[in-house]
């Protein structure tokens, strides 16, 4: 019998997370290999590892305990990667060499995998005097834009998606163009997007008061709070963008707040960090926890949640010994807090297993009493471990107990942390876990809710037909094994049926039990009002939310789940086949072959471009170009592996023929049958146009896509119909990110 619930979790795993060779032969021939190997490497910084590896083992049995992605896919593989999900940045330096020194650090880390935070609020505003040079700053975003290259330079150079945040505060003179950032679809498509909120912004939206923006203590301009607030709310009504951080309430919680000062927090929100700080990410399974499901007696044993919880603190601090760190310096404050982030997931399944209705009061309140519960173990478990290995270098056991957290846990937790002091400074956080959760047999997401009770995914096989497959949200699956074609349970509301109250209402029952933050998406609809819209934020900070993060269907950033394509989509003649991995080669293949003679070069360049048939559709599977001028080998090898690489993938690869046409040659292009070519690339761009003209794939000259369609979002937000992995229009929004039912891809997965 397979470990997998469904197809699409074995191809997650496969893809994502099984050990292979350079050669890609896989080193994990099973499941349970995959979890020999976490346990093993887990275990390894104990004294005694085999006292520990078969209870490490036995908590990511049947996907119990998941560890974050970073750590299924790198731990015990001696490869140099870190296991830490994400890292917010040392504080930039308001000159020349520090922002570009900061630049550097980001790219290290990008390059190990590692998402990014960086507050730019330390950057001095736009038209801002630059002393000894005589010139005007440009201002933190033109330094964004910098950012945004070379993550995207990063990006290509890897399989995993580099992930950014950027805050900036309230109170920067920038703050009105940062927040209007993102109304170009084009610009800062690498970054999330917050507006550090203080709390007294807050209080002077409330009387309607004026609003001072200052750079080293110099007031640049003053404005109502309400037109900037307005502006950040219109903004993220317009095009989901900037998400909104209360940045006082999270230093105001915070345990270490007597040794760091937060400004920035991971991509997707879920952990406030000091400079150099860094997120260590793993989810509790509520789903496969549930004992009686779908019975009046069904209910989460407080034994198993406890004893489930102390193996997974102590895994997850193993993890800070295990793991590289792409910088010194986040090493350094990664040992010296030791922070982790236990969080949960298939929350919205294990409460409809239990009968309850997600959004409602006794669904918020069943889920705080379990999050209760993983945070008093959590606390207990670390205090034990600082009795044992000692603990955190930095804990000030008077300055823990003040902290608010800390204050909430049962009295008896509290004895234990007075005794002994904390191992870990921060313990729980809720992330993102839309991949890892489909791994898991599509379990819910976090705590969001369920998105689709079941939905029909089309797979397409190497031989290039199609097959569809059935995928069940995890609860639902489990309902139709116990009680085959019953209706389900009132219990089992979809995303679609939630007011954004519901959603508000369940993430402030969380964040009362979490000590970092929460990672969620209130999705709303595209009908509403304005003013309701900007009733959410208030809620959210009138009910203790550390952040809010909004969803609209909106015309820059297009609809959550849509499955026609955009209407301004030119037509390649028939459906475009979206493709989960890349075609196998067939042993033969047809095509055509064209000349091109530059009159700057001596020889000719030969354009081969072969096609395969799908759906009775020819469509571009590989190009060769080939000349006598060994002038143009490296490039044209190059171009040749690049440009077959994107056909093959699949989706509308029509955007290659305007990229290569638009490329201009500095030393100048040349006319070429009465017309004028700005280069040689430009050529054979012109070619390719040509080819897919004559096959039926483009309609008309011209009309290819201006851009990538991979590249149409906003920094982990959906943009358009499509996913940027696969092309599926399968594609919505949970936990900030923009996350794919058909192949699984997360933007913060």
């Amino acid at each position: 019998m397979s470990a997998f619930a469904a197809p699409i979790a074995e191809q997650i795993w496969d893809m994502k997370y099984r050990l292979k060779d350079a050669d890609g032969m896989p080193l994990d021939a099973t499941l349970d290999d995959t979890w020999d190997r976490i346990a093993g490497a887990l275990a390894a910084p104990e004294t005694d590892p085999s006292a520990w590896t078969p209870s490490f083992r036995a908590a990511l049995q049947d996907f119990r305990f998941l560890p974050a992605g970073r750590i299924v896919a790198g731990a015990g593989t001696d490869r140099s990667v870190t296991l830490f999900n994400c890292f917010v940045m040392g504080t930039i330096e308001d000159s020349m060499s520090g922002i570009f020194a900061a630049l550097r650090e980001a790219a290290l880390t990008l390059q190990q995998g590692g998402g990014i935070g960086y507050d730019f609020s330390t950057i001095r505003p736009k038209g801002a005097g630059v002393h000894g040079v005589a010139a005007d700053a440009s201002g933190p975003l033109s330094f964004m834009d910098v950012w945004d290259a070379m993550c995207r330079t990063i990006m290509s150079a890897g399989s995993r998606r580099g992930a950014m945040m950027a805050t900036l505060r309230c109170d920067h003179p920038d703050v009105l163009d940062f927040v209007a950032a993102k109304s170009d679809p084009a610009r800062l498509r690498m970054f999330n997007l917050s507006v550090l909120v203080t709390d007294p912004f807050m209080e002077a939206v409330a009387a309607d008061a004026d609003w001072p923006l200052v750079f080293g203590g110099v007031i640049h301009k003053t404005l109502r709070a309400r037109e900037l607030w307005d502006a950040i709310m219109r903004a993220t009504y317009d095009y989901a963008e900037p998400g909104v951080i209360f940045i006082d309430r999270i230093n105001a919680a915070n345990n270490l707040s007597y040794v760091e000062t937060i400004a920035a927090t991971n991509p997707c929100g879920e952990q406030p960090l000091p400079p150099y700080g860094a997120c260590l990410l793993g989810s509790l399974n509520l789903a496969r926890l549930v004992e009686g499901p779908f019975t009046d007696a069904a209910a989460i044993p407080d034994g198993a949640l406890d004893e489930l919880t102390a193996t997974a603190i102590r895994m997850m601090d193993n993890v800070v010994d295990a793991s590289r760190f792409p910088l010194e310096a986040q090493a350094e404050e990664a040992r010296a807090k030791r922070r982790i982030g236990l969080g949960v997931t298939g929350v919205a399944d294990a409460l409809a297993m239990c009968g309850l209705t997600y959004g409602r009061p006794e669904a918020a309140t069943a889920m705080a009493g379990w999050l209760e519960r993983i945070a008093n173990a959590s606390y207990a478990t670390s205090a034990r471990l600082a009795e044992e290995k000692g603990a955190f270098p930095l804990c000030d056991v008077d300055a823990v107990m003040a902290a608010p957290m800390v204050g909430r846990l049962s009295a008896e937790t509290q004895a234990l942390v007075r005794e002994h002091g904390l191992r870990n400074a921060l313990l729980t956080s809720i992330a993102p876990t839309g991949t890892i959760s489909l791994l898991a047999g599509n379990v819910s997401s976090g705590i969001e809710p369920i998105f689709a009770q079941e939905y029909t995914r089309k797979v397409l096989q190497p031989d290039g037909s199609r097959t569809e497959e059935v995928v069940r949200d995890y609860a639902v699956a489990l309902w139709r094994e116990l009680r085959g074609d019953a209706p389900l349970p009132d219990a089992f509301v979809t995303v679609a049926d939630l007011t954004p109250a519901d959603h508000v209402r369940m993430q402030a029952a969380a964040q009362d039990w979490i000590d970092s933050s929460i990672s969620k998406t209130i999705n709303v609809p595209e009908d509403i009002g304005f003013e309701s819209f900007k009733d959410v934020y208030l809620e959210a900070w009138q009910t203790g939310c550390k952040g809010c993060t909004t969803y609209r269907p909106n015309a820059v950033t297009g609809s959550v789940l849509s499955a026609e394509p955009k209407a301004d989509m030119p037509s390649a003649g028939a459906e475009v086949v979206r493709l989960f991995d890349p075609l196998d080669r067939p042993q033969q293949l047809t095509g055509e072959t064209y000349k091109i003679k530059w009159p700057a070069s001596e020889h000719a360049l030969y354009i081969t471009i072969n096609d395969i048939e799908l759906d009775g559709q020819r469509r571009p599977f590989e190009i060769f170009v080939n000349s006598k001028n060994m002038e143009h080998f490296a490039w044209t090898v190059a171009l040749t592996r690049m440009i077959s690489a994107v056909f093959r993938r699949g989706g509308d690869v029509s955007f290659v023929v305007e990229e290569l046409k638009a490329v201009f040659d500095p030393r100048g292009g040349a006319w070429v049958q009465g017309k004028y070519v700005p280069s040689i690339l430009a050529a054979i761009g012109g070619v390719i146009e040509r080819h897919m003209i004559a096959t039926g794939f483009l309609s008309g000259e011209g009309l290819g896509l201006k851009t990538d369609p991979a590249d149409t979002r906003t920094g982990g937000r959906a943009v358009g119909a499509t996913c940027p992995n696969c092309g599926s229009p399968d594609i919505h929004m949970a936990e900030g990110c923009a996350t794919c039912g058909n192949c699984g891809f997360s933007k913060c997965g």
